[in-house]
């Protein structure tokens, strides 16, 4: 537990929140500045600051869990369908330096916005791109 995080003192029960579900690894709570009715946020118990710190047993079943999450939220709010929403590092939007994922309910035309401007790749740009980040896979 680091004591300047806010979602290790919320894991601690410093702070407290709507637990939808919990385990000896994650926690799940409402977020109190909701995208939607029902946004969940999926905390792991242990302070890893990012992805890349998860062990890949622990980012396996983040997915694991967060796909029980989602279920439990549809079947609960009979939404059109659930963004899974995990940033690393500040440039990607992530404010809160504890891994977290979001799962927001949304519903068609419900003015929900994660936009971004569309981008495009040169003549074998992108090959060569998949190429080079492929080669550095583990």
């Amino acid at each position: 537990m680091q004591n300047n995080c806010i979602f290790c003192r919320i894991i601690a029960g410093e702070i407290p929140s709507a637990t939808i579900y919990e385990d000896e690894d994650f926690k799940a709570i409402m977020d109190i500045s909701p995208a939607a009715k029902g946004h969940t946020i999926l905390l792991s118990k242990k302070h890893y600051a990012n992805l890349y710190e998860l062990s890949d047993d622990t980012a396996a079943k983040a997915l694991l869990v967060a796909r029980k999450v989602a279920k439990a939220i549809q079947a609960e709010l009979g939404c059109d369908g659930i963004n899974l929403l995990q940033n690393n590092g500040e440039a990607a939007g992530q404010t809160i330096f504890h891994f977290h994922i979001h799962l927001i309910p949304r519903y068609h035309e419900d003015h929900v916005n994660i936009p971004w401007t569309h981008g495009s790749y040169g003549d074998g740009e992108a090959a060569a791109l998949a190429a080079a980040i492929a080669s550095k896979i583990e």
